[in-house]
């Protein structure tokens, strides 16, 4: 049998998953697995205001699931927790079948 999770662990893995858990957040993720991206750019390819993704990342940026680079003017998100990319693994596994 494996040795159990910490229950600090587990509470930091719920509170990631809660941020995540909305599709909105989950379609940046995936966005941002392979590129980074402005606010602009994710709001045009997910099709929600400027603005609402701008507090997504901020929510999704205080649980350290993503970081963001500034450039000039321009502010790049990236995905800096891995984790984010293994749950939209899981997700496309899932949905394979």
């Amino acid at each position: 049998m494996p040795k159990p999770i910490p229950a600090e662990v587990l509470l930091h893995c719920a509170t990631a998953l809660k941020v995540l858990a909305h599709p909105a957040r989950l379609r940046a993720v995936e966005l941002l697995e392979t590129q980074r991206l402005t606010v602009g750019e994710l709001a045009a390819q997910i099709g929600e205001p400027p603005a609402e993704i701008s507090q997504h990342l901020s929510r999704m940026k205080s649980a350290g699931l993503i970081s963001v680079e500034r450039q000039g003017r321009q502010a790049y998100y990236r995905v800096t927790n891995p984790a984010c990319i293994a749950v939209i693994g899981c997700i496309r596994q899932h949905f394979a079948k």
